[in-house]
């Protein structure tokens, strides 16, 4: 039996899973600014992918640098969900509005 596909299966299901809350909470604590952190996680992963020999560890290594550029994404799309009242406001958001819980 060939389970590399199942292995290769869950691990791109926990990664992508684990990576939206991590981009909610950069998006939270950070700001937009943190962007920057998962291009370049992004950039090395896929670089990291390429070199790699082995196939299952190639794969999971494509699937978290697609994961990270995604994260851009999400970002982006966190900060309008804020500004619409959806999610609340990190502490990087309280400084830019200039309310007075600085």
């Amino acid at each position: 039996m060939n389970f590399n596909g199942v292995v290769i299966g869950l691990a791109s299901f926990l990664i992508i899973g684990i990576f939206h809350p991590i981009a909610i909470k950069g998006e939270f604590y950070f700001g937009v600014r943190i962007w920057r952190a998962f291009l370049l996680a992004g950039i090395v992963t896929l670089a990291a992918s390429l070199l790699c020999a082995n196939t299952i560890a190639s794969a999971l290594l494509g699937v978290l640098s697609f994961t990270c550029f995604w994260s851009i994404l999400e970002i982006f799309e966190q900060r309008e969900r804020v500004a619409k009242g959806w999610f609340p406001a990190g502490p990087s958001h309280r400084r830019h509005t200039g309310s007075p819980e600085q």
